[in-house]
């Protein structure tokens, strides 16, 4: 499909059709999470959970929209990546890589699958031990749950994506940790990953953003990384970036044979989605992939790190702006967490946390009356996510 046929017809979250699609990718994101969290154990090599990750996603998609006349598009719309300790993000080696996990090691998983362009992505933290998570590895992680449950509540129509960049850096804050800088949650369209809407992690003077508002009927992914360091991270070996994603505006006659071979394999497998060295020929890709590069046809994802002993904690969710209120459509959940920092003394993150995520239905609906000592369904107390005794009311 030309980009001009899909802006003619752009599909968001009126079509009933579209809303079904992102939650079929949702349902097989969480699972394929599910699956990778039960195989994180002491000694698994890195890589051999990124491929299951990406295979499980891969295997599911293949089964659905089988037997539909037109070809409808489907798979991993970001590959599987496991960054532990103080790595941040993006760690998704290649097959020869034989790291592997420790005991007591800080795992973050991040991951995504899209349905016809329509994308979901989930991204969660893992400590490798039995029993409660305790001390700053349990801050770090109840600051980056607390801060998403935070802006699921603050990303809603009317509300400004600053009013969540202020919001998250007082949430880490209150228990001792740091915003990673550099970190955007992104709108979401169709094929489209990485929209021109954008939450900033942390507001600074380099990095800037134009202010924009929420909209119904948009699909956000909220990205939240804390740190117990400073929250700024470096590039420390550029050859362990293996995830790229074609700059689809950039052209450029490449002069080594290599980098035309395969740029033409990632335009015809990976046209639009970010992918991993790991699914193209890896001998000559290596090769072919710095001179796309160099001259911006691809898009590298760095592999970032805070300093050796900070522990980094990651969650990401993604949430279609309903109009009856926040759908979260990807989750997480997390270990018992037992915090030495407590948002008890922070009532303006209480308030934010009392905010409902569903809004009430408008006119003739009527609401099924609760048996006595039951609840009714009112959002006025908004659902946690599960598992939240773990820091967001700690």
């Amino acid at each position: 499909m030309s980009d001009d046929e899909r802006e003619e017809k752009e599909l968001d979250l009126t079509s009933p059709e579209v809303v079904t699609k992102y939650k079929s990718a949702a349902e097989i994101v969480n699972k394929a999470r599910q699956l990778v969290v039960s195989e994180c154990k002491p000694k698994a090599r890195i890589v051999d959970l990124c491929e299951k990750g990406d295979a499980f996603i891969k295997e599911q998609t293949g089964n659905m929209y089988k037997n539909v006349k037109k070809k409808i598009e489907r798979g991993v719309a970001f590959p599987t990546c496991i960054s532990v300790n103080n790595t941040v993000c993006h760690f998704s080696p290649l097959s020869s890589d034989e790291t592997v996990l420790e005991e007591g090691d800080m795992v973050k998983i991040d991951m995504g699958c899209h349905i016809d362009g329509f994308i979901a992505v989930v991204g969660h933290t893992h400590v490798l031990q039995e029993g409660p998570v305790t001390g700053r590895a349990a801050d770090v992680v109840a600051a980056a749950n607390t801060a998403a449950e935070v802006a699921l509540r603050l990303v809603r129509p009317g509300r400004k994506n600053s009013d969540v960049t202020e919001a998250i850096q007082k949430v880490a804050a209150a228990y001792d940790c740091k915003i990673v800088e550099g970190v955007l949650s992104h709108q979401m369209k169709q094929f489209v990953i990485d929209g021109n809407k954008v939450v900033l992690s942390v507001s600074n003077p380099e990095t800037r953003v134009d202010d924009a508002e929420f909209e119904e009927n948009e699909v956000y992914s909220i990205d939240i990384v804390t740190s117990t360091g400073e929250g700024k991270p470096k590039l420390l070996d550029e050859k362990q970036t293996t995830i790229y994603k074609r700059a689809v505006d950039k052209s450029y006659n490449l002069k080594m044979k290599a980098s035309r071979f395969i740029f033409s394999e990632i335009s015809q497998k990976f046209p639009v989605m970010p992918f991993t060295a790991r699914d193209l020929e890896e001998k000559r890709a290596r090769l072919g992939l710095v001179e796309c590069v160099n001259h911006e046809l691809l898009q590298p994802y760095p592999v970032l790190h805070e300093k050796p002993g900070d522990l980094v904690a990651h969650i990401k969710f993604t949430v279609l702006l309903m109009p009856n209120g926040s759908d979260r459509i990807t989750t997480h959940t997390l270990q018992e967490l037992k915090p030495a920092k407590t948002i008890d003394d922070e009532p303006e993150i209480k308030t934010w946390l009392a905010l409902p995520v569903k809004s009430k239905k408008k006119g003739g609906g009527k609401k099924k009356k609760a048996k006595k000592g039951e609840k009714t369904e009112d959002s006025s107390q908004a659902e946690p996510m599960e598992g939240e005794s773990n820091g967001a009311e700690s």
